[in-house]
């Protein structure tokens, strides 16, 4: 049950209080018949069916480097990803789930310090390693539920669409490994994900990757687009992927690494030269009006824009490069009105002193998309920042360590985490199969070394993770139990001894006994 503690005046001494308010509280959460985080049941037991510890038993050989901290490592991974599932944003929160009764649900529940030593002990192989695991385990849960959905009844629906951007994710501390100043201006280390999605699909994450915080955007994306596309294509081979990106991703060796695994790119091109010269004859008549079905708020004009114009011509990227790296597409621009007044009277070209244009690089095929719909499609390039904001107000709104493989395991599990999530969600159906992380709505939790002080602690809500009988039953058929065993999120409130299917409904439920 819940107490609180407060210390009384030793005897002998005198003591005057100016607000007779006690000089110290501590509170605990015991009462073994009363648990906040049921939902975790049937995401965990979710986890298990698709073979989360197996993968981590096979793959993870940090309990080989000789430290006894790697020791157990499935079991520690499940803990950070149940702790993480539950709203957990640092190492500090990784105790949320070690409270009341949660011991009788789950087994080998790991402390804070023992979590952490266990990412410490982490090596760039073994952060790898948790790659790999991450790319399977994703193809585990798609055999449980469709992660990527689609249909062929437009060209839009008959896609995989994959994302590609990058995040600095702001750390306070210049002793943390590969902190730096990014193209942000802030001391961080930088994230760079890869997310795939489809029209009637949420984004799950194909590729995560940490780098030192003063790394250039496009550092390696060639290498991390061939493997995301690899990942997605273990997903769902069946219809062709489009890679979006933004201009820090205009390359030769990322679109010839879409190109050879068989995809398509969208990228927004540099305004260099070669491009305004290109746009410079595009003629008056080729312009198509569009309309936003929301206003969008343009920064520098300081106004709403709602409207806008679109065309596109031929066009040839890349031809500054050898002949193997050039690609043959479609320059999609589209142009507002400049209505900086103080640009304008500025200007000497007068093409460019009446519009502002923005433009990308495509090689879908006119047939499918004309130039409305492929321009339409590429904005929506913008979905990713929504996991990258849901990411840092959840698991990364925190580094856990100085350790710079630490982190990149740290955010790996993250990603993890977010699809457990989404396949959880997506059996649940209904207006959950889109569902937002709860985190992206929290506060930070507990200050610290990366945390601001002051900030108040606020607990993990159960609401989004309690899924109800909707996962819990497809879990149950998937492992042969009975609607009868769904019973296992509702604990019995008298003392007394408990049947097994209640003191371990995770090894009853899911059948492994760890």
């Amino acid at each position: 049950m819940f107490s609180v503690n407060i210390p009384g005046q030793e005897r002998g001494t005198s003591q005057v209080l100016f607000n007779h308010t006690p000089t110290a509280v501590s509170h605990s959460f015991d009462d073994e018949n009363l648990i906040a985080t049921t939902g975790l049941v049937p995401i965990m037991c979710l986890a298990q069916k698709a073979g989360l510890l197996d993968l981590a038993d096979d793959k993870l050989t940090v309990s080989t480097t000789g430290a006894d901290k790697g020791a157990n490592p499935a079991a520690k991974l499940a803990t950070l990803i149940g702790e993480m599932a539950a709203g957990a944003d640092s190492i500090d929160d990784m105790n949320l789930v070690r409270h009341g009764g949660m011991t009788r649900l789950f087994d080998r529940v790991y402390a804070p310090s023992t979590l952490g030593s266990f990412l410490r002990s982490f090596a760039f192989g073994h952060v790898r390693q948790l790659d790999a695991i991450s790319s399977r385990f994703l193809t585990n849960l798609n055999e449980h539920t469709p992660l990527l959905p689609t249909s062929e009844d437009t060209g839009q629906a008959a896609m995989i669409f994959v994302d590609i951007d990058d995040t600095v994710i702001d750390v306070h501390s210049a002793r943390k490994q590969g902190a730096g100043f990014g193209y942000q201006g802030s001391r961080g280390l930088n994230a760079i994900l890869a997310t795939a999605s489809t029209s009637g699909s949420s984004q799950i994450i194909v590729g995560q990757r940490l780098r030192k915080g003063s790394t250039s955007s496009a550092r390696g994306a060639d290498k991390f687009v061939s493997d995301a596309l690899a990942t997605t294509a273990r997903i769902n081979s069946d219809l062709p992927a489009l890679v979006r990106a933004d201009s820090a991703y205009y390359s030769s060796q990322v679109a010839k690494a879409a190109h050879d695994a068989g995809a398509h790119v969208s990228i927004t091109v540099r305004m260099d030269k070669k491009v305004k010269a290109a746009i410079a004859t595009i003629s008056d008549d080729a312009w198509t009006g569009i309309e936003y079905p929301d206003a969008i708020y343009d920064e520098e004009a300081k106004t709403w824009i709602s409207k806008a114009e679109v065309a596109e011509i031929p066009f040839t990227a890349f031809t500054s490069k050898k002949k193997s790296l050039h690609a043959t597409g479609r320059l999609v621009v589209r142009r507002i009105p400049e209505l900086n007044e103080t640009k304008r009277t500025a200007g000497q070209d007068p093409l460019f002193d009446l519009f502002r244009y923005h433009a990308f690089f495509t090689t879908v095929d006119k047939d499918r998309f004309d130039t409305v719909a492929v321009d339409h499609m590429h904005r929506k390039h913008a979905s990713i920042e929504q996991i990258n904001a849901e990411l840092k107000n959840g698991a990364l709104a925190h580094m856990p360590s100085g350790v710079f493989n630490a982190n990149a395991a740290w955010v790996t599990i993250a990603a993890i985490t977010h699809n457990l999530l989404q396949a959880a969600a997506g059996l649940a159906g209904g207006r959950m199969s889109k569902v937002r992380s709860d985190a992206a709505d929290a506060d930070h939790r507990h200050p610290g070394p990366d945390r601001s002080p002051g900030q108040e602690a606020v607990p993990a809500s159960a609401e989004s993770l309690a899924v109800g009988d909707g996962v819990l039953t497809a879990v149950a058929i998937g492992v042969g139990a009975t609607p009868d065993n769904a019973g296992l999120i509702n604990p019995p409130l008298e003392g007394g001894p408990r049947p097994e299917s209640w003191r371990r409904p995770w090894q009853a439920k899911c059948g492994r006994d760890r």
